[in-house]
């Protein structure tokens, strides 16, 4: 223990001796490591921690699993009983989402509702931050549930600014009364809603519940699955109406199991980029310690002349190493506390739980740790292990502290350029591709404009403006009531018609023609402002008229893709289409007669995303809103200042028509902010940006080590670039030489990094999605190497050409 403590405090001394290789070497270790840690704790929130609820990999949901496209279904009140009784189910939440109104500075606001089954806290196994939450007494079977709510911390926090004294408060939801009994942690996000009401199960048979089970312990979730699968096919047939119509499986999926597959590729290629960067750095102080290493070669000689082991030295020299490992973590660990939220905020939304806890925690504090200690061991074992037998008699007859370096050495000097110059070429090509693909992503032609553009979504209350005309005319209403305001310079209706993921699809049939059901197309309902509110132009024909809207006219508008894919034979303008649309089911939808009959195509207009952004343009056919009026639509609004700053007045305006109208204004409804959450766009843009500052970094270790090789080098050889002078040597001639002595291991470094670009480039093609590997990308980044190496080279070899020869010999 005593000798452990000497070693310590000498290596603390050398480091304090030493500050400018000491911040180097802990600079160099605290970018990869800083790096290493802010990734891993992403990787900890989202794949290895992500909920923070109770045993999650024994909660499930479930899915039915069949050939028809929609694979939805619900239960029934005594349904989910019986789920509750099967041998492999410990508990059952029956659930249902809901919108409410709540009061907001008197204007109406929207809040997201999740009305679940009494027990499905004590299923999540969560407990308040304030109060408590509801019982299985507060919605007892087949009866009214108690009037009370628990609010989450982010709904808390903005309407109620944190009060504690909320709990026991009333509020009114949708003009009813109920009282706040408790509010959730911070990171409590089940679903992602604002409030949590209890509900109860009912007897009804057309009242159906969505479900989450909890499985027994020690039950699978394919046991789980095998379980409830008899128990699914007699629901089938007791109410077919709810179930797929062929042959299904019951899929049982966890919590765990269900954590998103695409921010799961991201998250590990941004780890193997880290753990590039971090080798990067631990090959530069390697460097480091080999440089300063050989200069310190008369002290190890002397302590190996009076006695020392060579244990005794690595020993000495490896606690070094992990004093600067240590310092190093400590530097990178406040740089990752400082950084991570940086990601965080750049991550694709809806592909990580909203549960997640994005900060260092005590597991990532451990694995800081245990970087610590392997980056200790990774880069300080080479230069230990070379310096730990000194060759005693060279160095004590030697007339200079300052003894050259061997020739395995200077090999391993060599060595080490090379592997640190080929990393971060191969850091450099990853990122270059990552900048193409989403310079790419950005250059998509989307084909309408998104800019200053909200997508305003209008839920109607329950059974409210019930008949065709009444809905439609409210909605023109609010659509005409915004459209007065000043900052407004147009406003639209439609439904299913948001860019760049909308309408719904369907087969069609053209009159005289083949029938499209091996190819659907996407129905969009909008108003005739539609096209010119988004800037879709209209390349052929007309728009319907006023007159055509209100009565929901047999006519069609379609886009540039339906021509090219779906219509062949000469003019489209004229031709009949029909399309199977869904049946009037008042209140819920009001649907025009006729609506699924032949229309009569009047217009062509121009290509505008609806498939997302991977993908083309999909065939697309529009029809006049008033054919479906749902009981819900959307406004579009365009405006000519930021559309946030309207929010509260576009909601009085809401308010003016119908004062308990609500309205959803959320970071979604905004086009231009919802096109850059697109997972491909978002995700390009982390990538570039992350691998673009790890390139950055890794270029900046590299230039350090080649400097610190080159330094090395001109100060061992100082008396042989004196002698050389003395004998009327050029300076040129001195500063080739210089350049001379790491030519080779950069070529090697190159060479190997483009041997690894090329043999990886499928790999990271299939990583980086959008982009295609390209060789002239790693050819650019062998050339901005060589442009970094030279100037890493310039400074000492200047220093090398202005060596004074008498001071040079006089020193020997």
């Amino acid at each position: 223990m005593n000798t452990l403590v000497q070693d310590l405090r000498y290596g603390v001394r050398q480091l304090r001796n030493h500050p400018h290789f000491a911040l180097t070497a802990c600079l160099s270790l605290a970018f990869g490591i800083g790096a290493t840690v802010s990734v891993f704790s992403i990787i900890y929130a989202v794949i290895i921690n992500p909920f923070p609820y109770a045993e999650p990999n024994r909660i499930c949901w479930v899915a039915i699993n069949s050939k028809s496209e929609h694979n939805g279904f619900g239960l029934t009140g005594e349904q989910i009983v019986k789920v509750e009784q099967s041998p492999a189910i410990q508990t059952v939440m029956g659930f249902n989402m809901d919108e409410e109104s709540i009061d907001q500075n008197g204007v109406p606001d929207n809040a997201e509702a999740l009305l679940m089954t009494g027990d499905g806290f004590q299923l999540l196994g969560v407990q308040p931050l304030l109060g408590r939450h509801f019982f299985s007494s507060d919605a007892p079977f087949g009866k009214t549930p108690a009037p009370v709510v628990v609010l989450s911390h982010k709904f808390w926090m903005r309407h109620f600014s944190g009060d504690r004294s909320v709990v026991g408060k009333t509020m009114r939801l949708s003009q009813k009364p109920y009282q706040v009994i408790g509010v959730m942690p911070e990171h409590f996000g089940w679903l992602g809603v604002d409030l949590y009401q209890p509900i109860s199960l009912s007897n009804d048979p057309k009242k159906l519940y969505g479900i989450v089970v909890k499985l027994k312990p020690g039950v699978s979730s394919l046991t789980g699955s095998e379980a409830l699968q008899p128990l699914f096919q007699q629901f089938a047939k007791d109410s077919p109406d709810h179930f797929p119509k062929e042959s299904f499986k019951v899929a049982l999926s966890s919590l765990l199991d269900l954590a998103n597959v695409q921010i799961r590729q991201t998250l590990f290629l941004l780890f193997g980029a880290v753990f590039l960067l971090l080798l990067i750095g631990c090959t530069n102080v390697s460097i480091l310690l080999l440089a300063r290493g050989t200069s310190r070669q008369h002290e190890l000689a002397m302590r190996t002349a009076v006695g020392a082991s060579a244990s005794r030295l690595l020993r000495q020299l490896l606690t070094e190493s992990l004093l600067l490992a240590f310092a190093g973590t400590l530097l990178g660990v406040i740089f990752a506390y400082s950084t991570v939220h940086l990601i965080v905020v750049r991550l694709p939304r809806g592909t990580f739980p909203n549960e997640a806890n994005f900060h260092v925690h005590l597991p990532v504090l451990a694995f800081s740790v245990g970087v610590a200690i392997l980056t200790g061991v990774l880069f300080g074992l080479l230069p230990a292990l070379l310096l730990r037998r000194p060759n005693v008699s060279a160095v004590m007859q030697a007339s200079s502290r300052r003894v050259s370096g061997s020739i395995f050495g200077k090999l391993s000097h060599q060595t080490l350029i090379a592997a640190q110059i080929s990393l971060t070429l191969l850091l450099l090509t990853a990122a270059g591709m990552a900048i193409m693909g989403f310079v790419r992503t950005e250059s998509i032609p989307l084909g309408y404009n998104p800019h200053n553009t909200v997508s305003l979504a209008i839920p109607l209350r329950p059974n409210s403006y019930a008949g065709l005309t009444v809905r439609r005319q409210y909605f023109e209403q609010l659509r005409d009531k915004i459209s007065q305001l000043p900052q407004v310079t147009s406003a639209a209706i439609g439904l299913a018609a948001t860019p760049p993921n909308n309408g719904f699809r369907t087969p069609y049939q053209l009159l005289g023609g083949s029938t499209g059901n091996n190819q659907q197309v996407a129905v969009e309902l909008v108003d005739a402002r539609y096209f010119s509110t988004l800037e879709i132009p209209l390349l052929q024909g007309r728009i319907w008229n006023t007159d055509e809207l209100m009565r929901g006219a047999p006519l069609a508008i379609v886009n540039e893709a339906f021509v090219k894919n779906c219509f062949n034979n000469g003019q489209i303008l004229g031709q009949s289409i029909k399309m199977p649309l869904p049946k009037d089911h008042p209140p819920e939808l009001f649907t025009t007669p006729g609506a699924d009959g032949w229309r009569q195509i009047v217009g062509v207009v121009g290509n505008a995303l609806n498939d997302g952004l991977e993908k083309p343009v999909g065939p697309a056919v529009y029809l006049p809103y008033p054919v479906l009026l749902p009981e819900f639509t959307q406004i579009f609004v365009r405006t000519n200042v930021d559309p946030q700053l309207l929010e509260h007045t576009v909601r009085a305006q809401i308010a003016k028509v119908d004062p308990q109208q609500q309205a959803l204004w959320t970071e979604d409804e905004m086009m231009e902010e919802a096109l850059h959450n697109e997972p491909l766009w978002a995700r390009g843009r982390l990538i570039s940006m992350l691998l673009s500052i790890f390139a950055a970094l890794a270029l900046t270790l590299a230039a350090v080590g080649v400097y610190s090789v080159v330094s090395y080098s001109v100060a061992q050889r100082t008396n042989d670039f004196g002698i050389r002078l003395a004998l009327g040597a050029s300076k040129g001639h001195l500063v080739n030489l210089v350049f001379r002595s790491v030519s080779i291991s950069i070529g090697a470094g190159i060479a190997l990094g483009l041997a690894l670009s090329m043999g990886l480039g499928h790999w990271i093609t299939h990583w980086i999605v959008g982009t295609g590997h390209h060789v002239l990308l790693s050819l650019a980044g062998s050339a901005v190497m060589v442009v970094i190496a030279a100037i890493a080279c310039l400074a000492p070899a200047r220093k090398a050409s202005s060596v004074d020869p008498s001071v040079a010999l006089r020193a020997e």
